[in-house]
């Protein structure tokens, strides 16, 4: 690898401009001396009560978190080997990886912010809330499912992206979306992992982040532009309906002289590059 750079308080090597910039979404990553961490990432839409651009569930991540301290997250993490077992009883036809990946995502998204996702049919919020308690309790979506008789649409949730740095131990993650509607419903945040939930456009967490009063890593910044696109869920799908979705590189690059993180260009980014701060490079 060459050069490093500091992530959030973490040393980690970037990947040098030699790198692949993409690779094929289905499986594990298949390149050889990476050992990478599987896991998911939903974005959660719902409608703006004024008629405005869609709102996106985000999270502040805890400062005393080792990875993105304090930062502005969707809801996710990473894949369990319950989430494994559990895969390939709903979706044993499927990719293995990106089944595990959507129950993940469900799982993730039930415990750190109270929102159960993907359900058949609508529950009640004092249901919802005995089954996040059940799955802190018990650590595993499927006695959670057994026990309220939920039934799931893994499909609801289509594929919208993949980001998978190549660095040893880096999150292989799959992002993706799901359509709230309204979005009439109570969240509370878990208040571990995680200090403060709220719904915001991806415009709106952009202007936080440039204005300074909030921070975001490069991967959810670029997922942010990219959103800030759709006028709705629909255009999203419809989007990625028209694209193969790769497992996407950053990859350190030099351009007249300065150091920048870059993207593969094809996967529907508005902004691809971004320079490499002084002080991260002398990390």
């Amino acid at each position: 690898m060459a050069g490093r750079v500091r992530q959030d308080g973490a040393i980690m090597p970037l990947a040098p401009a030699s790198a692949p910039s993409t690779s094929p979404s289905a499986g594990p990553l298949r390149l050889e001396g990476t050992n990478v961490v599987p896991a998911a990432t939903v974005v959660v839409f719902r409608r703006a009560a004024n008629g405005g651009p869609p709102e996106l569930l985000m999270l502040q991540r805890s400062g005393k978190m080792r990875f993105a301290a304090q930062a502005l997250v969707f809801p996710g993490g990473r894949i369990d080997p319950a989430d494994r077992s559990l895969a390939a009883l709903l979706m044993p036809d499927a990719d293995p990886e990106l089944a595990a990946a959507r129950v993940a995502a469900v799982r993730e998204t039930l415990e750190e912010a109270g929102l159960l996702i993907g359900a058949r049919a609508k529950l009640d919020k004092a249901t919802v809330a005995a089954a996040r308690a059940m799955l802190i309790e018990r650590g595993e979506l499927a006695p959670v499912l057994d026990h309220f008789g939920i039934e799931l649409m893994p499909q609801a949730f289509p594929l919208f992206a993949h980001w998978c740095p190549l660095w040893d131990r880096a999150f292989d993650t799959r992002f993706f979306l799901y359509d709230m509607g309204t979005g009439a419903v109570e969240l509370t945040v878990d208040e571990t992992e995680n200090t403060h939930l709220f719904w915001t456009s991806a415009a709106n967490a952009l202007a936080a982040v440039a204005n300074g009063s909030a921070h975001a890593i490069f991967p959810t910044l670029r997922n942010l532009e990219r959103l800030a696109q759709y006028p709705d869920f629909a255009a999203a799908v419809d989007d990625i309906a028209r694209r193969t979705v790769k497992r996407i590189h950053p990859r350190r690059v030099t351009i007249d002289g300065i150091e920048y993180r870059e993207i593969d260009d094809t996967q529907g980014y508005p902004v691809v590059r971004e320079p490499i701060p002084e002080d991260e490079l002398r990390g």
